[in-house]
């Protein structure tokens, strides 16, 4: 069954009003095997990645008691003085913290972001064992994760959670197949080796200055990402008609989902990478985002199934690596673990 969560917002100057809609999704049928769920859910799925880019899904088989005591564990280590805190520090070759006022988003398609944003961030990635070769050839974002020492619990607790969302986007991969016209199993090599990394993030109450954020408006660099939202509001979508709608009015329990600009190539643009962005809270506000790609060296070549006469490529080949490198280094200062500059960075 699919509901939507609708909200009510302007979009003429004469006042008129229009319903726009976050589709709900609900997964319990095909968790269960049901016959024919998949492919009901694909028509789903396609209708809210082709018209907001965003979707929640509810029944989803996440346990919502371990993100709640994920969410604990993510207060516990962002109230330790700045020190210990920047012991983790992120660097260009490791994940770890990043201070407030560390990134600004010069990639954002729709906003000119020149105030760096006021949240502050655990970011951890997808931890090979020593053995990888990636790790052994110190491929960027392969671990090692830096982990608090003084935090009993809080590692185990945090990698829980972590491979919990991994897993609702590896179920979600034959969904988005059929959406695209392929056949169920047609991404599921291409995650052997899963490059997913994660935002661990506290937005403290902070003033705020003219056009600057608790993460400033942006698009994500991946296939999907997946966030359990917090009980404080502050998330907001930009819709096709240009409109930002609060995103916080959610089914209970639910996940919400949305397409990343790798996956906007992926499918020459018939996946919407849609702008959000979280204003300044009133309280304290903790999120806990996953986003879920391919293996490193996948490409996204435009699929057959959404290039046509019409429609032409309109994107090179690029891998999931490279991409992500390069969105690391134009939005995040070094102390953030890119290499960011005022200069307008170059387009793939």
């Amino acid at each position: 069954m699919t509901m939507s969560v609708q909200l009510e917002v302007e979009i003429e100057p004469g006042g008129e009003k229009k319903t726009e809609e976050i589709p709900v999704l609900d997964l319990g049928p095909y968790v269960a095997g049901e016959k024919g769920a998949a492919e009901r859910l694909a028509v789903e799925l396609r209708y809210a990645q082709e018209n907001i880019g965003f979707y929640f899904v509810t029944n989803h088989g996440v346990p919502m008691d371990l993100i709640s005591r994920g969410y604990d564990q993510l207060k516990k280590v962002f109230a330790l003085p700045l020190e210990e805190k920047l012991k983790l520090k992120a660097t260009n070759t490791r994940p770890g913290y990043v201070p407030p006022k560390s990134v600004v988003y010069v990639t954002s398609p729709i906003n000119e972001n020149t105030k760096p944003d006021l949240n502050e961030v655990l970011r951890y990635v997808n931890e090979r064992a020593p053995d990888h070769p990636g790790r052994i050839a110190g491929r960027r974002f392969h671990g090692p994760n830096p982990w608090p020492e003084n935090l009993p619990g809080f590692k185990e607790t945090i990698k829980e959670c972590h491979e919990a969302l991994a897993s609702l986007g590896r179920r979600m991969l034959p969904i988005y197949a059929l959406a695209l016209d392929k056949p169920a199993d047609y991404f599921d090599s291409m995650f052997d080796d899963p490059l997913w990394t994660t935002r661990n993030s506290h937005y403290p109450v902070m003033e705020a200055e003219e056009n600057q954020y608790g993460i400033s408006p942006h698009q994500d660099h991946g296939f999907m990402t997946l966030l359990p939202l917090s009980d404080v509001p502050g998330l907001e979508i930009r819709t096709r008609a240009g409109n930002w709608i609060n995103a916080d009015h959610m089914p209970e329990d639910a996940v919400i989902i949305n397409t990343g600009e790798f996956l906007n190539r992926w499918t020459n643009g018939r996946f919407l990478a849609s702008p959000h962005r979280v204003i300044p809270p009133k309280r304290d506000r903790y999120s806990m985002a996953l986003f879920f790609n391919p293996s490193p060296d996948t490409i996204a070549d435009p699929l057959d199934t959404c290039v046509s006469e019409d429609n032409p490529a309109r994107f090179e080949p690029v891998s999931i690596y490279d991409y992500l490198i390069w969105y690391n280094e134009k939005n995040y200062s070094p102390i953030a673990g890119g290499t960011r500059t005022d200069i307008k960075p170059k387009s793939f």
